[in-house]
Order: structure tokens, then C-alpha cells, then sequence
């Protein structure tokens, strides 16, 4: 099936390299280039394809599409998908081939993730929609994720753990046992989350304190 990938920077093109290593190993995407509303058509993307236009054009798309939201933004993400009102258009999950499922009969998960490389993903899991789960994350029993969340890699959240929408885990943070993590949060690179954090603020530290700009 044609796929396309929308965000053109550097985020697009590891998704570029995600679809090669998915089609290396039996996948069957086809990808015909990228979206992007801040680079003029015709635009090449390194040596994975060429810019084919932005929302508008998206818009008008009157064939099958798939399309994989490249934006290492997760609020830019939910705008995007907000905007994308072409019933042409669907949003698979790509997941790299290296993802270890500790039992993947227990794992739900909805449409528009992306899983890079070398995750783990234990047993009785819910994932939502349009997540981020990148390099070495580590993602424990029993939890459950919303959506358009950002796992930056090396990220570690062990079991029991709530997560709510638009957070964003920074690199190799860790989230312990049995944390509820509502809405807007971020928590920051290497920082462990030990307490409750409160909606829209940032978390920094070991143990993560909320930081005030």
C-alpha cells in the first residue's frame, strides 16, 4: 500500500528508515514521499523522496493513503490529525521489527503509533493513538497509555502506570510503580517520577520536583 509521511525534518526520515526495516522484514509499503507545510513542493528529503505539498494538498487526496505523522511535537501531532478530515486517508501503526511483546495477546493497541527500534513492551498493555515510542523504551505490565504521548528513548515506566494524553517522558526518565500521569505533562531527561504530577507542568529531577520556569 502507498504510504506517505508527514513531517519532512529529521524526525520523517528516521520514519523513512522505520518503513525500510518493516518492509526488509516482510512489510509491503510503498512510500511515495512527504507532506510538509513549511517546505515548497519538490522539496527532496535526503535520498528518501521529495515533498509532494502540504495540508491542502493532503486534503484532496481522492486514492487510498496511508499516512504516518512524523512530528516529534505531540501537541503538532493532535493538530495534524485534527486536520486531516480525507476519508481517503488511514493511519497505521508502523512498529519495528526489533519490538520484543512479552505476550502479545495482552496488548491493545490503537492506530498512528510509531515504535522504533529495540522497545519492550510486557503483558496486559494499552496503547491509544498517535504515540510516540522511541529507541530502548521500556514499557511495563499493566499499564496504560492514551494518546499522542512522546516516550523519548530510553524511557522507562514500570508496571501499573496510567498515562493520560499530550505528555511528553523525556530521555531515560523512569516512571515507578503505579504512577497516574494525567494530561500535559512532561518530565525531563534521566528525572524519576516518584510522586503524583499535576496536569501541564514539568517535572525535573531525581526524585522529579515540579520545575517552574
Amino acid at each position: 500500500m502507498n504510504i506517505a509521511i508527514y513531517g519532512a525534518g529529521g524526525f520523517g526520515k528516521e520514519v523513512a528508515c522505520l518503513i525500510e526495516r518493516i518492509n526488509a522484514h516482510g512489510g509491503n509499503w510503498n512510500l511515495i514521499g512527504f507532506f510538509d507545510d513549511t517546505k515548497p513542493m519538490g522539496t527532496p528529503v535526503s535520498r528518501y523522496g521529495n515533498v509532494l505539498g502540504g495540508m491542502d494538498t493532503l486534503l484532496q487526496v481522492d486514492e487510498p493513503l496511508a499516512i504516518s505523522i512524523a512530528i516529534n511535537d505531540n501537541r503538532a501531532v493532535r493538530r495534524i490529525r485534527e486536520s486531516i478530515n480525507n476519508t481517503k486517508i488511514s493511519f497505521p501503526n508502523l512498529i519495528d521489527p526489533s519490538l520484543f511483546l512479552v505476550d502479545p495477546s495482552t496488548v491493545i493497541m490503537g492506530e498512528g503509533n510509531i515504535i522504533q527500534n529495540h522497545c519492550m513492551i510486557s503483558c496486559d498493555v494499552t496503547i491509544g493513538n498517535f504515540n510516540l515510542i522511541n529507541d530502548h523504551v521500556v514499557v511495563g505490565h499493566d499499564n496504560v497509555i492514551g494518546d499522542f504521548n512522546g516516550l523519548m528513548p530510553g524511557a522507562h515506566l514500570s508496571g501499573g502506570i496510567t498515562i493520560g494524553n499530550n505528555n511528553l517522558l523525556g530521555v531515560a526518565s523512569v516512571v515507578l510503580q503505579g504512577m497516574v500521569i494525567g494530561n500535559g505533562v512532561t518530565l525531563g531527561a534521566n528525572s524519576v517520577l516518584m510522586t503524583q504530577p499535576r496536569d501541564n507542568f514539568t517535572y525535573l529531577g531525581v526524585p522529579a520536583k515540579k520545575f517552574d520556569f
